[in-house]
């Protein structure tokens, strides 16, 4: 009988080349991370190595790996549509992954206390490591990611999870600008609106131990941030009205601004913590015949499309990058590769044409 052909495998076609076996893989999978010399070199070593590509099938069953990774998310699927900032966000995770299938893992917010439903759904998920967004601090999906042993990325909250690299900005610091924007013009009866806060359900006012206590904690930090900017321009802050909507959509985002001008009829501003609270408080002033800024100025944070078109007052974050660079440190990390154990993100700040001067006097 004749030899056995021998084919080239991603190993000895890198050490062939002197670069690294995810390099040879990304000339399949992601090529846009490789220069075009390169991946042309890496594809003609590949050609005359007798290697025909990457089968899927086979690669399943001797690396035991799902191909896939997962993107957790404490929220309702719609959310992940809805939000645009979280689309964003999403459309950086898949540029990413390039091939790689991406799964969603929706946990509703109601059922993120229950450990055994998070375990289940950890347990089910066929991905080789997760994405954790904006889940928070103490959530029991965290404890099953763990338990399962899956490399994890956390990607604005909870920060600082022991082995969990994090991607995302500074946001006391980051929402300063927007804060500051509102003082300087003079406004002093400001309200302030935010997103969900904790894990127990909670639609309206919120209390200073709420805020103190949240395991949300971006929300809490763009709260705490603002205020830090306001107490610095003499604002009496035990009087800013701090009101949260639990569940973040077009519906609650009105309500919640409703209920927060029709309350503090004295207000003059509003600073929101993200983009979709200020296009509710926009929504509001319309359906009672008031605009913004001649009404109200106002302020949001995300930079997402819509707001940056209706030209909001707002922080603007690369959620895009945030998304993506998640996704890059996860699949590095899948791959046993060293990373960078904190990846901060820096913001900008959008003046826009929401927020006008007035009397502080009045």
């Amino acid at each position: 009988m004749g030899r056995k052909q021998q084919y080239g495998t991603l190993a000895s076609i890198a050490a062939k080349l002197g670069v690294s076996r995810t390099t040879v893989s990304n000339a399949y999978n992601r090529p846009e991370q490789l220069s075009a010399e390169l991946r042309q070199r890496i594809l003609d070593t590949a050609e005359e190595m007798g290697y025909l590509g990457p089968d899927p099938v086979a690669r399943s069953l001797r690396t035991r790996r799902a191909g896939a990774i997962g993107v957790l998310l404490t929220e309702d699927l719609t959310y992940a549509f809805e939000d645009m900032a979280s689309v964003d966000f999403l459309s950086g995770v898949a540029q990413a992954a390039g091939d790689i299938q991406l799964t969603l893992i929706p946990a509703s917010p109601e059922t993120s206390v229950d450990h055994a439903s998070a375990q289940q759904l950890i347990n089910n998920a066929a991905v080789d490591g997760v994405v954790v967004y904006s889940v928070a601090k103490g959530d029991p999906h965290i404890d099953a990611i763990r338990a399962r042993g899956l490399p994890a990325v956390v990607s604005d909250q909870p920060t600082y999870e022991e082995g969990m690299p994090f991607i995302g900005p500074n946001d006391r610091t980051a929402i300063a600008p927007a804060a500051q924007a509102l003082v300087d013009a003079g406004h002093r009866h400001i309200g302030i609106l935010s997103i969900r806060l904790d894990r127990e359900r909670n639609d309206g006012e919120v209390t200073r131990e709420r805020l103190e206590n949240a395991h949300y904690q971006v929300q809490r930090e763009r709260v705490r941030g603002a205020l830090d900017v306001f107490a610095q321009a003499g604002v009496d802050i035990a009087s800013v009205p701090i009101m949260e909507c639990w569940i973040n959509n077009r519906q609650y985002n009105f309500e919640v601004a409703k209920q927060l001008l029709e309350s503090h009829p004295h207000l003059t501003a509003v600073l929101c913590t993200t983009d979709s609270l200020a296009l509710g408080v926009m929504e509001y002033l319309k359906s009672v015949g008031k605009s913004v800024p001649a009404d109200l100025s106002l302020t949001g944070y995300d930079g997402t499309q819509m707001a940056l078109a209706r030209d909001l007052t707002t922080v603007v974050q690369p959620s895009k990058m945030k998304g993506f660079k998640a996704a890059e440190v996860l699949l590095k990390m899948i791959e046993n590769e060293y990373v960078e154990p904190q990846v901060k993100l820096e913001t900008s700040f959008h003046p826009g044409s929401t927020v006008a001067k007035i009397d502080p006097a009045l």
